[in-house]
């Protein structure tokens, strides 16, 4: 689950990990194990910590997606932090392969998205309606192949599912994503979206911070796009 290379930035503060995919971010449900769990025991053994060791979880990823998740290590980065995730201060960008290509190499989508919880689903509509959300991304075209698009999405909202929702409501379903329209699964279980990179100010030192997490090695499109567009 977890690989000390893994870790993509490290300070006192903060803590940023490419997250593999199929691994759960926070524990849940499931009663499965979970990559908080697996970093708190890392750093107790690693760091010599005698007492419980403390880490937040400042953003969420969903199982099947892969890429970088940020953690504070303190608790003043963690208040910090979601005050900063609350004013859309943390950007965050993801790579998405697509079934299908884009009438136009760039735009924005908006949406309004309702979650369905008996589903564990979100849907996207166009007007308002009761308990929506309203879901704003922008996207941009970086390669093609015969049958795959990728594209890099900016998020600017925090809805549920929602760039895995909002594309294929526009017809462009992730590959490997059954749950929201692709035609088969991919072979991992996971789905072709990653958390590309997040950049955001500093909480304590106050200095901008640009991390990019790599792609999955182990999948040859993921390979192929990302040579692609060196």
């Amino acid at each position: 689950m977890f690989n000390p290379d893994d870790i993509l930035y490290e300070d006192n503060h903060l803590l940023v990990v490419n997250k593999r995919v199929g691994d759960l971010v926070q524990p849940d449900k499931t009663s499965d194990d979970a990559l908080e769990n697996y970093l708190k025991a890392f750093l107790k053994v690693r760091d010599h910590k005698p007492g419980d060791v403390f880490l937040g979880v400042v953003h969420r990823i969903d199982r099947p997606v892969s890429g970088a998740v940020l953690f504070a290590k303190t608790s003043k980065a963690l208040v910090r932090l979601n005050e900063m995730i609350r004013k859309g201060e943390i950007h965050k960008h993801y790579w998405a392969i697509v079934e299908s290509r884009p009438s136009t190499e760039q735009g924005s989508l908006h949406h309004y998205i309702l979650r369905d919880g008996k589903t564990n689903r979100s849907h996207a509509y166009n007007s308002p309606r009761k308990d929506a959300k309203e879901a704003r991304l922008n996207y941009e075209m970086l390669g093609c192949s015969d049958r795959y698009t990728l594209l890099d999405v900016e998020l600017l909202t925090g809805r549920h599912h929602q760039i895995r929702c909002q594309l294929s409501k526009m017809g462009w379903p992730i590959k490997g994503d059954l749950k929201y329209g692709a035609k088969r699964s991919n072979p991992n279980g996971g789905i072709s979206l990653h958390s590309r990179s997040l950049e955001f100010v500093h909480p304590v030192r106050k200095e901008t911070i640009t991390i990019v997490a790599p792609v999955p090695q182990d999948d040859n499109l993921w390979r192929y796009f990302d040579e692609s567009v060196q």
